[in-house]
């Protein structure tokens, strides 16, 4: 009891200045079992004086160990600086042109565009896929400016994501007969290739040197390799000589199918849409899928046993 009074009295003994109404300056009578204290002398803060700014000489020296060093661009401490700057110009460049007339999607110039494994080593970053994608789609909707009106500053832009060789450009060298009679096509199928010379004749297939039988044991292989022939009715108007390497019966097979159709289309161009429509046209690029560390083929797991 005499604790909690000795501390009532002692809070109670002090009051604050009427200066400043925080510290304490006069202490009153006090209890005799509370400890007397002595507390400093109130000292007013003193302003700096204030800085002109507009003049020079006014400022204060700089101070050398202070500095520090301000990076060029807003996106040095990011994990992808040039590839944010990148994207972040083609959209500032999208923005401001974004006004001008602009062209069908189909009508648009063909560019071949960088690839995103091309992009990776021209900046020397870790440039994902799909983070990439957006810089092709803004590339796409730039591309479709109409050419008369397109800047000189976005033409520069857009020159460094473009392929060193536009292979739109390459025009392809139409293939024409020979002074023999014969017409050439190649034709690939998974890891084979064939060449075909196809002439006007009664029918005669050679490949390798070999009649069809020898090479192709299936039936369904001989089919598949002279289907060109069969779906437009011309087994006994052409003579097929062919060279077919690497694979096996199926790829040998199925690329003289392509080899011969484009050797088709050389001695009668009309035949086309006709070979279209059988499927001898389109080169077809399915492969094996490779097999993965962990997996028994390419995707078949080992069976899982619990004990």
């Amino acid at each position: 009891m005499s604790s909690k009074l000795s501390f009532s009295l002692s809070f109670r003994s002090f009051y604050p200045c009427l200066e400043c109404r925080t510290c304490i300056t006069k202490p009153v009578k006090q209890a005799a079992s509370v400890r007397s204290f002595t507390t400093t002398s109130h000292k007013r803060a003193i302003a700096a004086p204030p800085i002109n700014f507009s003049s020079q000489d006014d400022l204060p020296p700089p101070n050398v160990r202070n500095a520090r060093v301000v990076p060029a661009s807003p996106s040095y401490f990011s994990g992808r600086p040039d590839f944010t700057d990148n994207l972040l110009n083609l959209q500032a460049l999208l923005r401001r042109y974004q006004t001008l007339p602009t062209v069908a999607p189909g009508q648009a110039p063909r560019v071949a565009w960088r690839t995103v494994s091309q992009y990776r080593l021209l900046v020397g970053e870790p440039v994902r896929a799909s983070k990439y994608h957006q810089v092709i789609e803004v590339l796409k909707r730039l591309n479709r400016i109409h050419p008369a009106v397109m800047p000189g500053d976005l033409q520069e832009a857009m020159q460094i994501y473009k392929r060193d060789i536009n292979p739109y450009a390459v025009v392809k060298r139409p293939s024409v007969i020979d002074e023999d009679g014969r017409a050439c096509g190649i034709g690939r199928r998974k890891s084979s290739s064939a060449k075909v010379f196809l002439v006007q004749g009664e029918g005669q297939v050679l490949i390798n040197g070999k009649n069809i039988n020898q090479i192709f044991g299936r039936i369904h292989d001989r089919e598949s390799a002279l289907w060109a022939l069969k779906a437009t009715s011309r087994m006994d108007k052409y003579n097929v000589w062919a060279l077919v390497s690497g694979g096996g019966t199926t790829g040998q097979a199925e690329a003289l199918t392509l080899g011969t159709a484009k050797a088709l289309m050389v001695h009668e161009p009309d035949l086309k849409p006709a070979l279209r429509r059988a499927g001898c046209v389109t080169r077809d690029p399915r492969r094996v899928e490779r097999k993965k560390p962990g997996k028994l083929k390419a995707r078949k797991m080992p069976a899982w046993v619990k004990r």
